[in-house]
């Protein structure tokens, strides 16, 4: 497998784009770990909740709360990864039909009107978790702006990714490489 710098390497022919992939990846790996801890204090949460209410019979207050939490964080962080590799829903009946110079042109168009949209939802979400600021969870003290964050943080990595693609720069893995040895 070759080493992460050397496709970093082959993947940006200016200073500024490998820095941006670096910058980008870096993202991604960090993510990809919050991604993991979400799951699992999800898991953690709503499996102590279940133990609580059969086997203890009381409720814990905060974990309906906490596991949804956990729930849309783990959403809105994984949601620029399938961008990166392209796995959203789309439509291409008749972007199929066109020529292969004209699909990438309008991929690139795409992309850049994406990332357009993603930039303002960026800016309205930071709005949004500016206002929620001062409001309180129902069970916890700690603000409601923190489902709106997660909107906030989603947007703009989004939007990292989507100018990449419309730069036509190839991402960098961005979940941990497997050891030498280990199984396909």
């Amino acid at each position: 497998m070759t080493p992460a710098w050397q496709r970093l390497e082959a993947s940006a022919s200016s200073p500024v784009k490998r820095h941006f992939l670096h910058g980008l990846a870096l993202l991604d790996r960090t993510s990809y770990y919050a991604i993991l801890v979400a799951m699992g204090m999800m898991t953690l949460l709503v499996s102590a909740q279940v133990f609580s209410r059969y086997v203890l019979s009381n409720s814990i207050d905060s974990a309906d709360e906490l596991s949804r939490l956990c729930f849309v964080w783990a959403i809105f962080l994984a949601i620029p990864h399938g961008i990166k590799v392209g796995i959203h829903v789309g439509i291409d009946a008749l972007v199929t039909h066109l020529p292969g110079s004209l699909q990438r042109r309008l991929a690139q168009l795409m992309a850049w009107l994406s990332a357009a949209m993603m930039a303002a939802l960026f800016w309205v979400s930071l709005g949004a978790a500016a206002s929620k600021w001062q409001e309180l969870m129902p069970t916890l003290p700690v603000t409601a702006a923190v489902f709106y964050i997660a909107v906030l943080v989603c947007a703009g990595h989004s939007c990292l990714h989507l100018v990449a693609q419309a730069l036509r720069l190839e991402p960098l893995p961005s979940a941990p490489e497997r050891p030498q040895g280990a199984d396909s």
